[in-house]
C-alpha cells in the first residue's frame, strides 16, 4: 500500500460516522449552543481560554521545585527546640489527646508517646540569626538568601494523598499537577525543550525507606497532554525512544513526520478531538528534542569551579548534585518548571543514621544551585522551593534511646524554604509550640493552598481567576477552599489587597 492509498483509507475512516460518534458530535453541538445561551457573557471566555498570558507582570519566569519525598523532620533541620532535651522520654499522651491529634496506624497502638529530642545541634546563622541544624552546614551559609517557613500545614496524614495535595492541589486522582498548570498558564520560553521537566535524584543511603511515587505528581490530568512533565533520565537515553531507529536518518524522519501530520490533520478536521493536535505537537517536540536534549545533557562545558560549587557528586549522573546542576541548565534554557524528586526521607526508625545521609545528599548542591543562579543573574526571576509533603512528630515511633529513634507523620506543622523571584531572603516566617506540634502564629499559618497561590502570584497569575473549565466546573490549582498569597514573605505583591 502506497501513501496515496493510506490517505484514502484514513479519509474513508474519518468520513464514516458510527452511532456513537453521531450522538457525541450532536450532543456536543447542541450542548454548547444551549450552554452559550444560558451562561453570562463574562464566563464564556473560560471555554476558549488560550495559554501564555499572565494576569500581571511576573516576578518569576521559571520555577525549580525540590521535592523531598517522604517528609523530612523539621525537628532535625529548621525548627530548633532546645528544651526538649529536658523532657527526654516524657510521655505526652495526654497532650496528644488534648490537641485532638490524628494518629497513623503505625503509632496508634503505642502505649506511650515519649518525647524524642533532636540528636543534632543547632546554631544561629546570617544577619537574620536563623537557627539551622548542623546537618545542613551549606544551607546555613545561605540563610540570608532564603526564606524559611516554619508554619506550613496540610490536610493529609499519609504520603500518597499528601503528595497529591501538595503537587496537584487535591487528594483526588485525575487532577493537573502544579508544573502542568504553569505550563498551561504561561506557555513556553523554549520551543526546543519541554515546558515542564522532571528529574529523579538518587539517594545515597542503602537503608532509606523509599516511598513510591507515580506520574500523577507530574501529570497533566484534565489539561491537554502536552502540559505533562517530561522525565529526563540520568542513565541511558535522557528521554526514552528519542533516538531514531537504525537506518532512519533525519531526512527520512522528517518525511515520516510530515506524512503522519497530514494524516492527523485530516482526522482532526473530521473528528475535532483536541488530543490529536496535542499528539501532532508532541511528535514535533520530540523531533526538535533530538537536537536540543543531547546539548542539554552534555555537561562537558561546565567549569571545574561550577562542579566544586555543587560538590563532587555533581559529576556523577543521577546524584542529587547532578540533577541540581541540570536544573540550572534547564532554567537558563527557558524551561518553565523543573521538578527534582529526591526520595528516602520517610524515617520512622533509625532517623539519626538516615537523615544524615539524606541531608548530605542535598545540602551543598542546594547551596550551589542558589549561588549559581545568583551569580548568573537568574535568581531574581527564578523561584526555588525546597521541602516535603508534611512534617514529623516530636514523639518517637517505636523504641527510643539517646542515640536512636524514629518519627511518625505530622501534618500540623512542617518547614520548607523558598528563594528568588522577590522572596525575602534572611527571613524566618511562623513559629510552633514547644513540641513543634501546633503553629502558634495564627496570622502566619501557611496551608499548602496558600503556597500554591503564592507560587502562581510570583509567576504573574491571579489564583482567583486562573482556572480551566472541565466537566462544567472551573478547576483551579488552589481548589475551592480559601487560600491567600503569603505577601509577608514577598517584596511587593500584585495581590496584597486580597
Amino acid at each position: 500500500m502506497n501513501f496515496t492509498d493510506i490517505l484514502k483509507s484514513v479519509d474513508l475512516h474519518d468520513k464514516s460516522v458510527s452511532r456513537r460518534q453521531f450522538f457525541r458530535h450532536n450532543a456536543m453541538g447542541l450542548g454548547t449552543a444551549a450552554l452559550s445561551a444560558l451562561l453570562p457573557k463574562e464566563l464564556l471566555g473560560a471555554i476558549g481560554k488560550t495559554t501564555g498570558n499572565s494576569h500581571f507582570a511576573p516576578k518569576a519566569k521559571r520555577v525549580i521545585y525540590i521535592s523531598l519525598i517522604g517528609a523530612p523532620s523539621q525537628l532535625e533541620t529548621f525548627d530548633y527546640k532546645p528544651n526538649l532535651k529536658k523532657e527526654f522520654k516524657k510521655d505526652i499522651k495526654d497532650f496528644l489527646v488534648k490537641s485532638g491529634q490524628r494518629l497513623t496506624g503505625m503509632t496508634a497502638g503505642q502505649s506511650s508517646f515519649p518525647v524524642a529530642p533532636a540528636f543534632t545541634d543547632f546554631k544561629q546563622h546570617g544577619e537574620s540569626g536563623a537557627w539551622v541544624s548542623d546537618l545542613l552546614p551549606y544551607t546555613a551559609k545561605m540563610v540570608d538568601d532564603i526564606c524559611i517557613i516554619k508554619s506550613m500545614h496540610t490536610d493529609a496524614i499519609n504520603h500518597e494523598p499528601a503528595n497529591q495535595l501538595i503537587y496537584t492541589g487535591s487528594m483526588q486522582n485525575g487532577k493537573a499537577s502544579m508544573g502542568s498548570w504553569l505550563s498551561y498558564g504561561l506557555g513556553s520560553l523554549n520551543n526546543d525543550l519541554p515546558t515542564f521537566c522532571v528529574l529523579h535524584a538518587q539517594h545515597s543511603s542503602p537503608y532509606s525507606n523509599v516511598q513510591a511515587i507515580s506520574s500523577r505528581l507530574w501529570g497533566s490530568g484534565f489539561l491537554p497532554g502536552k502540559h505533562a512533565g517530561v522525565n529526563l533520565r540520568s542513565q541511558g537515553d535522557p528521554v526514552l525512544f528519542l533516538k531514531d531507529a537504525p537506518g532512519i536518518d533525519r531526512t527520512m524522519r522528517r518525511d515520516m513526520l510530515d506524512g503522519l501530520s497530514s494524516l492527523n490533520q485530516q482526522t482532526l478536521q473530521h473528528v475535532g478531538d483536541p488530543e490529536i493536535q496535542t499528539r501532532i505537537q508532541q511528535y514535533e517536540m520530540a523531533y526538535r528534542m533530538q537536537m536540543s536534549v543531547p546539548e542539554l545533557t552534555d555537561l562537558s562545558s561546565e567549569s571545574e569551579h561550577t562542579y566544586a560549587l555543587y560538590g563532587p557528586d555533581s559529576k556523577k549522573p543521577g546524584t542529587f548534585a547532578y540533577t541540581a546542576l541540570m536544573a540550572r541548565r534547564l532554567a537558563e534554557r527557558g524551561v518553565r518548571f523543573t521538578q527534582i524528586f529526591h526520595r528516602g526521607w520517610d524515617q520512622h526508625g533509625n532517623l539519626p543514621r538516615d537523615i544524615k545521609s539524606q541531608c548530605g545528599d542535598i545540602d551543598q548542591a542546594c547551596y550551589g544551585l542558589i549561588q549559581d543562579l545568583k551569580q548568573r543573574g537568574l535568581l531574581e526571576d527564578t523561584l526555588v522551593i525546597c521541602g516535603g509533603e508534611f512534617g514529623r512528630t516530636v514523639y518517637s515511633q517505636g523504641q527510643l534511646t539517646e542515640k536512636n529513634y524514629g518519627r511518625d507523620h505530622h501534618p500540623r506543622a512542617f518547614s520548607i524554604w523558598m528563594a528568588g523571584a522577590g522572596v525575602k531572603g534572611g527571613m524566618v516566617y511562623g513559629d510552633t509550640d514547644e513540641y513543634s506540634f501546633n503553629i502558634i502564629t495564627p496570622d502566619q499559618k501557611v496551608h499548602v493552598r496558600d503556597l500554591h497561590a503564592t507560587i502562581l502570584e510570583r509567576c504573574g497569575l491571579d489564583f482567583h481567576k486562573f482556572s480551566y473549565l472541565y466537566q462544567g466546573l472551573e478547576q483551579k490549582l488552589t481548589g475551592v477552599e480559601p487560600a491567600r498569597v503569603v505577601t509577608d514573605i514577598l517584596n511587593g505583591s500584585h495581590l496584597a489587597h486580597h
